[in-house]
């Protein structure tokens, strides 16, 4: 493998294993990395117990290096003690792969290839999810994730999922103050990295399940509510100023007649009391964004949205005749997710630093598109225990 100099001796990237009760597909995978040339390997024995001292000695004989968990503490908290560990050393790329064989040992060296060559500071290693050999548990709930993530982010990733990851040295800090123990630490950190100045590349990999995937730890509903955690503050904050502006213009409308003056009055207060909350609360970014821009660019999107409002209310309590809270209720479901896209990656998006792409003879390219706050910069052809 090529190196990669990043102070006074080259070095190559470190893979990290987090592992618990492990069986023998986790001393398969460090042969087959010891033969495609990554001889740093740190597994992290998460708790798995006496049990499992066997194989944790077969990995220390193969060159490995152990950190030992006391007690099962989770993927997120394997994950960081070994980032803590190589923080104190020199910088050194990282690769993060699992310990149940779901990771080829060829996959491992792809995505490690790209992160040496300058693809991205973050390289994920993607399935496609296809072929008749996926389970549909697992097809269906990385669906659902990949639209959840979408929805909150802007971004699409078709393997949210994924475990096998490069990381630049500089992220390390970075990733150990992501919260999370367990399996939604990595969650997490795909939703961190979307708002990060870095660049984001993704490496084709196999597409394995053993014995069904009935070691994953994926829970649908839960994660994808994880991932949609910013979306559903977003609509508490639009549901309290919906009640405010509903209440405000019934007020209004039986003091003026006026429908227009209704709508215009009671969203002005409204508008100001969102606006407060989502860049305080809602959007953690938004603090960091200049406070007159944010503003100007709420007030233009609320005048958009006003404009949109009054002209589907006009229309559906008017021509259709529908009842005024009934049209309301309809006319702001339909903005509501316009308002979001554009509150959360336009105006309180914060601050990021552009960060330019890495040069197109690093990793055949196959697509590239741009986002707010991080960048999927390239797609590269690959040369070849899920823990919770």
């Amino acid at each position: 493998m090529s190196a990669v100099s990043l102070g006074p001796e080259p070095v190559v990237p470190v893979v990290v294993v987090p592992a618990y009760r492990p069986d023998a597909r986790l001393t398969s995978l460090l042969d087959g990395l010891l033969e495609r040339g990554l001889t740093d390997v740190l597994v992290v024995d998460d708790g798995s117990g006496p049990a499992f001292a066997d194989v944790f000695a077969a990995v220390e004989a193969r060159g490995a290096r152990v950190l030992r968990h006391a007690r099962n503490r989770g993927k997120g908290a394997a994950l960081r003690t070994a980032f803590t560990r190589l923080l104190a050393g020199p910088g050194t790329p990282v690769v993060t792969a699992d310990a149940d064989g779901q990771h080829t040992p060829d996959d491992v060296r792809a995505v490690a290839d790209a992160l040496v060559a300058g693809a991205g500071d973050v390289v994920l290693g993607v399935r496609s999810f296809s072929g008749p050999d996926v389970p549909l548990r697992s097809r269906l709930g990385n669906t659902v994730s990949a639209h959840a993530f979408r929805l909150a982010t802007g971004v699409r990733l078709p393997d949210t999922q994924t475990g096998l990851r490069g990381f630049a040295p500089d992220l390390l800090p970075r990733l150990l103050a992501v919260p999370g123990d367990r399996f939604e630490y990595e969650q997490r950190v795909l939703l961190r990295a979307t708002r990060w100045p870095v660049r984001l590349a993704q490496v084709p990999i196999t597409t394995v399940y053993l014995e069904h995937n009935s070691s994953s730890h994926f829970r649908p509903l839960h994660d994808s509510a994880s991932v949609l955690g910013p979306l559903l503050a977003f609509a508490a904050s639009g549901l309290t100023a919906f009640a405010l502006d509903a209440a405000l213009l019934l007020v209004l409308q039986a003091l003026t007649g006026s429908l227009l003056v209704s709508v215009v009055g009671a969203r002005l207060v409204s508008a100001g009391v969102n606006y407060l909350v989502n860049r305080h609360l809602v959007f953690r970014a938004g603090r960091r964004a200049p406070a007159r821009r944010s503003a100007v660019q709420y007030a233009t999107l609320a005048g958009l949205l006003l404009a949109a409002s009054y002209g589907m209310l006009d229309a559906l309590t008017g021509t259709l005749g529908v009842p005024l809270l009934a049209a309301k209720a309809v006319t702001d479901a339909t903005l509501f997710l316009a308002g979001y896209t554009v509150q959360r990656h336009v105006v309180f998006a914060g601050e990021t630093t552009p960060v330019a792409p890495p040069p197109e003879s690093v990793v055949p390219v196959q697509r590239r598109m741009s986002v707010a706050g991080g960048r999927i910069v390239s797609s590269a052809t690959p040369s070849g225990g899920r823990h919770g």
